[in-house]
């Protein structure tokens, strides 16, 4: 056993009754360390229950891809049908596991919900995610690969083409939902993206309404779009990009009023608050009290990487909503915090805190 786990069996073995905050709290670590700490030491056996179990504060449920993401880097121009020097790194992301990592930086409590290999690279993942989201309740499935995405990117950072080994996800299904079911509870809000098997994102979304809970919904691709419910009902957020909401409404964004006509579009299918993002060109957002309204995108100082600028946007905006901004607040902090990401070669930016977010926000009024 490594110095953290002696030191966690150390205080369960004092009070048997003490709760993961409480062990947190003494031993200076992040309670979703402490939960997956608690799983290793169950899995080994030096652990075969607790005295009974305390709700601990409310948590975001994330719901959907976590994967390895491979970068490789062109040294110059793309070459079609031939060899590109470039340089790669690997890191992990996902669209479900980049909002929950975002949200663990901002000291929301965060739970991820999702399937993987029992492999390598599910280790690194769940090394990299421990310190900001709890990862007991992942399934980790034999015979099965942890999902990869590997992209090429430009020299200005723009993306070339990206492959997707996403299959291990469609056995993220109703039924390991339904396994899960004691821990939407205490859920706070519930995120889910579009790497979940349409079913799947059906029964979040029932489950959502049923239990009045915040649900967001992030789409991945156009092409998953054919998993979105046939109506939005329920769904407190749906934040998606042009190309996203042009294969769900059917409808074509070439000019401001087009972008605004999807909006108001999306309102009608019954969400709460509807964005569309436009990368460089900014948002388009609106709720059931609100017209649609234009917010211009903050200009970033250079571009390393745009992949995890679109989950950092939503990332901030739901920060922004759980912590009872406007739409408007809302919808700037997720500007800024999708500009300071593209700043940076990672996934999600390393130096995101809930003050570094309203401190980036500050600099640009």
């Amino acid at each position: 056993m490594n110095e953290k786990e002696l030191a966690v069996l150390d205080l369960i073995r004092k009070n048997p009754y003490v709760s993961q905050q409480e062990m947190a709290d003494i031993l200076q670590i992040p309670r979703p360390t402490i939960a997956n700490i608690i799983s290793s030491l169950t899995r080994k056996g030096k652990i075969f229950g607790r005295a009974y179990v305390l709700a601990d504060e409310k948590e975001v449920i994330c719901i959907g891809g976590a994967n390895i993401d491979r970068k490789f880097h062109l040294d110059g121009q793309t070459q079609l049908g031939t060899s590109n020097p470039a340089s790669m790194t690997v890191s992990v992301g996902g669209v479900a596991r980049n909002v929950a990592e975002n949200l663990g930086r901002l000291d929301h409590q965060v739970r991820l919900l999702s399937v993987a290999g029992n492999d390598n690279d599910w280790e690194k993942i769940m090394q990299e995610c421990g310190n900001f989201m709890d990862v007991t309740d992942v399934g980790l499935l034999y015979g099965h690969s942890t999902g990869s995405y590997s992209a090429v990117i430009d020299p200005e950072g723009e993306l070339v083409i990206a492959m997707a080994n996403m299959a291990v996800y469609d056995q993220l299904t109703p039924e390991y939902i339904e396994s899960k079911m004691k821990l939407f509870a205490n859920a706070s809000m519930l995120v889910i993206d579009l790497n979940c098997p349409k079913d799947t994102v059906k029964a979040v979304k029932n489950i959502a309404q049923m239990n009045q809970i915040p649900l967001t919904i992030v789409p991945v691709s156009s092409p998953k779009m054919n998993r979105m419910p046939e109506d939005l009902t329920g769904v407190t957020w749906f934040i998606c990009n042009k190309d996203e909401a042009e294969a769900y409404t059917g409808l074509t964004i070439q000019s401001d009023t087009d972008w605004r006509n999807v909006v108001i579009k999306l309102l009608e299918y019954g969400a709460e608050n509807v964005v569309v993002t436009r990368g460089s060109l900014g948002v388009m957002a609106g709720s059931i009290n609100d017209e649609p309204v234009y917010y211009k995108a903050f200009e970033s100082s250079q571009i390393e990487d745009v992949t995890g600028a679109g989950d950092a946007f939503v990332s901030g905006l739901i920060h922004g909503y759980l912590t009872e901004s406007t739409l408007e607040e809302s919808v700037q902090m997720g500007l800024i915090n999708a500009s300071k990401t593209l700043e940076c070669p990672t996934t999600v930016r390393p130096d995101l805190t809930k003050q570094q977010l309203l401190t980036d926000l500050e600099e640009y009024k």
